[in-house]
């Protein structure tokens, strides 16, 4: 790759500068937002540690829709739009509440799944929701309806780009050593230290970002979504994964009469105990096909989980995806939020991602300085004596062979170019 000409390595050097420079400020919010919820659950579950847990008592749990209808008393309940329960008898209860276009009412609250009553509304729980929206949508009105769904995606692309582009500039001549690539020169001053960084930084985390950027097209754009969905394997036979019969009629007289409990009584014949919690969340508009999330007890991931469509108003298995009867190409779909925040590797993974995602304003700032320090190789005098258009070409045979010398020295003491 070193021996790249000097105008493709001058226009590789051009693109990636100008892609860095148009896409630095949403990189650097997309990554930081990110950073901020890799440990998105735990923080959440320390923070609400007190309203989590209830005293186990020898009398049964209240059924769901006793549990809601308690909460008729409450002055801030809003429409409930799941509830999650848990096999755990010292677990309590969190109901979760339709969106609240004013922000004026909780999100959800968590109650004693004995008596009914408010254990709290979490902390924690909102702030991370409008993190989460500025990660995926950037705040933009519509959320994943609006535009902010294809500008992050844009920005995903553009991302690829630059790695891409910034791997064949750096490719070293001695490709084969290891120390070229991946340990700085800290005894270096200016631009020699900036592009060492630069360039380390980028080596390190090149990795990371291409799969967060390969998983984070999914949540973008549908054409991406097919593609993955057709070159990953698809099952053998359909019917012996999905136990799946056809969907009734939607009954809409019943959209005012859906409740919780013939789809948990139903859930819990077909899971028996072998669930350590189970989200239900009601159908949206007059359908009456209840969603169920059942995550098992050895669940480590939250893609680990089964997924159920139970008729609300009858109680009726319309269809059942068990989780151990996925190929590995449906477990990759389904894990794809796993996969994107490193969680497939455990807490290292979600760490090491965490600080990848937190390194691109480093990344970012090294890349503007040697824009800058480029722009000055351009004597004003040159300009002069050249005009513009050759001057130009001059300026872009010169950052070629700025780039070549760069390759050649990495990781070995660089003069400075000022």
């Amino acid at each position: 790759m070193h021996r790249l000409g000097p105008v493709i390595k001058a226009a590789l050097l051009q693109l990636h500068s100008i892609a860095g420079l148009a896409l630095v400020l949403p990189l650097c919010l997309i990554a930081l937002t990110g950073s901020i919820m890799s440990f998105e659950d735990e923080i959440v579950d320390h923070l609400n540690a007190g309203i989590m847990q209830v005293a186990p008592r020898a009398m049964p749990a209240l059924l769901p829709d006793e549990l809601i209808s308690r909460l008729k008393t409450v002055p801030d309940a809003g429409k409930v739009a799941a509830i999650t329960l848990s096999s755990d008898p010292s677990a309590a209860v969190h109901i979760r509440f339709a969106r609240d276009d004013q922000g004026v009412r909780p999100s959800s609250f968590y109650v004693d799944p004995y008596d009914g009553s408010v254990l709290g509304v979490p902390r924690g729980e909102d702030f991370f929701a409008t993190v989460r929206r500025l990660h995926r949508w950037l705040l933009i009105p519509g959320d994943a309806k609006g535009w902010g769904r294809q500008i992050t995606g844009g920005v995903a692309l553009g991302l690829i780009v630059m790695v891409v582009s910034g791997l064949v500039l750096r490719w070293p001549r001695r490709a084969s050593s290891v120390k070229m690539w991946l340990k700085p020169n800290l005894g270096l001053r200016g631009r020699g230290l900036h592009r060492s960084l630069h360039a380390v930084i980028g080596t390190w985390v090149l990795p990371i970002y291409l799969v967060m950027t390969l998983t984070g097209l999914w949540y973008s754009f549908e054409w991406y979504k097919d593609g993955v969905v057709w070159l990953l394997p698809r099952p053998h036979v359909a019917a012996a994964r999905m136990q799946s019969r056809q969907r009734p009629a939607e009954r809409p007289e019943f959209a005012q009469k859906v409740g919780f409990d013939r789809a948990w009584s139903t859930l819990q014949r077909e899971e028996s105990d072998g669930f350590a919690k189970v989200q239900l969340t009601l159908p949206v508009g007059a359908g009456t096909v209840m969603r169920i999330r059942s995550w098992p007890k050895d669940s480590t991931l939250e893609s680990m989980r089964d997924e159920f469509r139970i008729d609300a108003a009858t109680g009726q298995l319309i269809s059942a995806e068990r989780y151990a009867d996925k190929t590995l190409g449906e477990k990759a779909i389904v894990g794809v939020l796993d996969i994107h925040r490193g969680a497939i590797l455990g807490w290292p993974g979600k760490l090491a991602f965490m600080i990848a995602a937190a390194l691109m304003p480093l990344f970012a700032i090294t890349g503007v300085l040697l824009y800058l320090s480029r722009r000055r190789l351009r004597p004003s005098h040159q300009r002069a004596a050249l005009g513009d258009d050759a001057a130009d070409r001059a300026g872009e045979r010169q950052l070629a062979a700025l780039g070549d010398a760069e390759g050649e020295l990495d990781g070995v003491e660089l003069r400075q170019v000022h």
